[in-house]
Parts: structure tokens; sequence; C-alpha cells
């Protein structure tokens, strides 16, 4: 199965960065990075604005400026929460698209790797075993 709606999108993946959020000591390290990301998904069509310096996940039509873009598939997306996509390679092999500061993506990988347990978790406590990959 897949996200039903973008409203799942935010959800979950969005979901992803509060619950890091929450957390002090991570906040801090991602807010440290000082990036605004903004993820683009498609199947379904959601955009994300996640600014990792303020420790907030934004509404859709934001007028926050990203310094990094990521537009992958939602599928894609999903399986990278769970820890089953590499990025670079992603990136090689088009899989995942990258516009802006592709470095401070980069250091962002080793503290995402943090949140895959509580993307699963998430699944999991909504019943959405169908999105585990």
């Amino acid at each position: 199965m897949a996200f039903t709606s973008s409203d799942e999108v935010r959800l979950y993946i969005g979901g992803i960065f509060e619950s890091a959020f929450a957390d002090d000591a991570l906040r801090a390290k991602l807010a440290a990075t000082g990036v605004v990301l903004r993820s683009t998904f498609t199947d379904p069509d959601t955009d994300l604005i996640v600014d990792l310096g303020s420790g907030a996940v934004l509404p859709a039509g934001t007028d926050a400026a990203p310094n990094a873009t990521m537009t992958m598939t939602a599928e894609t997306g999903n399986a990278y929460w769970q820890g089953k996509v590499n990025l670079p390679l992603a990136m090689a092999k088009g899989k995942i698209k990258v516009d802006g500061n592709v470095a401070s993506l980069l250091k962002l990988a080793p503290l995402s790797k943090q949140l895959f347990p509580a993307y699963i978790d998430a699944l999991k406590s909504h019943g959405r075993n169908d999105l585990l990959v």
C-alpha cells in the first residue's frame, strides 16, 4: 500500500521532525545546521517545509525560503525514514533530486538515522504496517 493522501504524508513524515524537536539534544543538533528544508513529494503530491533552526514544521504555502529542497516520491520518502534508502546513492540514481545546499543535507543524514525507529513506531502505532518495507 501507499500513503492515501497528502495529509498522511504530512502526519507521518512531518511528524518525524516534530518528534525530533521534542528531544532537546537532537533539536539542538538539528538547529545548529540552520537548514530550512523543503521536501516535495509525488504520489501523493505533498510539500513540507521544515525549519530546523526554529524547530518547526511549517504549513503548506508558507513564505519560508528553503536553502535545500529534496524531491522524491512519497514511497521513496517512506522507505528513507525506515532506513531503507542510502541518500547519496539515491541522489546519484536520480530517485532523490536535491537543489540547494547539498552538503548540509549530507550532514543531516547521520542525525536522521536517529529518527528511523520513531518513524517505524509511528506507522505501527497507527496500524499502518502496510507502509513498512
